[in-house]
C-alpha cells in the first residue's frame, strides 16, 4: 500500500488549506486513515482519524479541521480552517487496521507535506 500526501503550502493566520492523501496498492475501504503532524523539534502528534464509525480529532484541531474520504477515488482529505502558526508542521497521512491515536497504530505512511502558517 502506498500513500501520497499533498496540498501543503504557506498561508497566513486565519487561512485555510486542504490536504489530500491518495491511497494505492490496496483496498481503500479496508483501512482506517489517520492524519498526524510533526513540528520541528517535537514528536509526531495525532491530528485526526476516520474509520467505519466516523471521524475524530485531537482537541487542538477539533472544530477547525475536518477529515473526509472519497472511496470512489481512494483519497482522504484534511480540510484545515482558521490556521494559526501553531499548526505549522509536516503533515502525514497513515493507514491502519483501526484509527488509533498513536503512530504505532498505523502500518502505512505517506511522505509528508509541509504546512507553514505565518502570523
Amino acid at each position: 500500500v502506498q500513500l501520497q500526501a499533498y496540498g501543503g503550502g504557506s498561508v497566513q493566520t486565519g487561512g485555510f488549506l486542504r490536504l489530500s492523501c491518495a491511497v494505492s496498492g490496496g483496498t481503500f475501504r479496508d483501512y482506517a486513515m489517520g492524519w498526524f503532524r510533526q513540528a520541528p523539534g517535537k514528536e509526531r502528534e495525532f491530528v485526526g482519524g476516520v474509520n467505519w464509525s466516523g471521524t475524530y480529532y485531537s482537541r487542538s484541531v477539533k472544530g477547525r479541521f475536518t477529515i473526509s474520504r472519497d472511496s470512489a477515488v481512494n483519497v482522504v482529505f484534511l480540510q484545515m480552517n482558521s490556521l494559526t502558526p501553531e499548526d505549522t508542521a509536516v503533515y502525514y497521512c497513515a493507514a491502519g487496521s483501526y484509527a488509533g491515536m498513536r503512530p504505532l497504530d498505523y502500518i502505512y505512511w505517506g511522505q509528508g507535506t509541509l504546512v507553514t502558517v505565518s502570523s
